[in-house]
């Protein structure tokens, strides 16, 4: 059986949410986009998405705030979570596995590279299913 995971990308850019949905789409992913962190959490509460591509800067709720509520909240800790920004990888990596983000992508980024790092997490996310 094959499983068609869902995947989350919130960004304010409009073009990077077309483009990370395409290129995940090809990949056969189910993708579902918000524009921004409050968007983000209602889409969470309706349908529970595998893995959250989450931009960090954004408004209403950034992205540490989301990635914070998503992961002390019972129902949705489980959700992998991956931080994305065109800001200092380091200090914005800490940050975010200091908040529970399974990763980290920078912008501008190559497709492959966004490709690879989602099917990584969720190939480790059904082993450890299993």
């Amino acid at each position: 059986m094959i499983t068609i995971y869902t995947i989350l990308v919130v960004d304010d850019d409009p073009h990077i949410l077309t483009l990370v949905e395409a290129i995940l789409s090809m990949e056969k992913y189910k993708v579902l986009t918000a524009s921004n962190g409050r968007e983000c959490l209602r889409i969470i509460e309706n349908t529970k998405p595998d893995l959250v591509l989450l931009d960090v800067m954004m408004p209403f709720l950034n992205g540490w705030q989301v990635c914070e509520k998503i992961k002390k909240d019972e129902k949705t800790k489980d959700i992998i979570v991956v931080m994305m920004t065109a800001k200092e990888k380091v200090l914005f990596y800490s940050l975010g596995k200091s908040l529970g983000a399974a990763d980290y992508i920078g912008k501008p980024f190559e497709n492959q590279d966004l490709v690879n790092v989602v099917k990584k997490l969720l190939e480790n996310k059904a082993k450890s299913s299993k």
